[in-house]
């Protein structure tokens, strides 16, 4: 009897790949995300490179991310950078884009976007006012 996870149920490696690239594609574009983008690098390869590797070991694929990096202590990871609940939102905007473009059974989609909205508000490090402004 072989165990599918998530991973396997939305497209295994490149249904991953494909969500990371749609991720970072919008990021790029949406002027709403400008925020989050400005926090990384202009090349967002390494970036890529490690939500890949992150989201493929969360989703229950290949620890990829762990093998290479360690344990992902993603609060201790992403304290370096102001995170409010605007960037939060940011984020999860680039998200549930990426996630409507990846074919996946509706349970999954909507199991997999509260299980990152709940990932993403733990990122939070900053109150409100704290946090980055972002031009409308």
């Amino acid at each position: 009897m072989s165990t599918e996870t998530p991973y396997d149920f939305i497209g295994g490696e490149s249904a991953i790949h494909s969500l990371v690239d749609r991720f970072y594609f919008y990021m790029d574009i949406l002027p709403e995300a400008q925020g989050i983008r400005a926090m990384h690098q202009p090349n967002l390869a390494s970036a890529k490179d490690k939500l890949f590797k992150f989201v493929s070991g969360w989703l229950g694929g290949p620890n990829l991310f762990i093998e290479e990096f360690g344990h992902p202590m993603l609060r201790m990871r992403h304290f370096p950078f102001k995170i409010g609940p605007s960037e939060r939102d940011q984020w999860m905007l680039c998200m549930n884009k990426a996630l409507a473009e990846v074919p996946m059974d509706p349970r999954l989609h909507s199991n997999i976007q509260t299980a990152l909205q709940q990932l993403a508000t733990h990122m939070i490090n900053q109150e409100p006012s704290d946090s980055i402004e972002t031009a409308s």
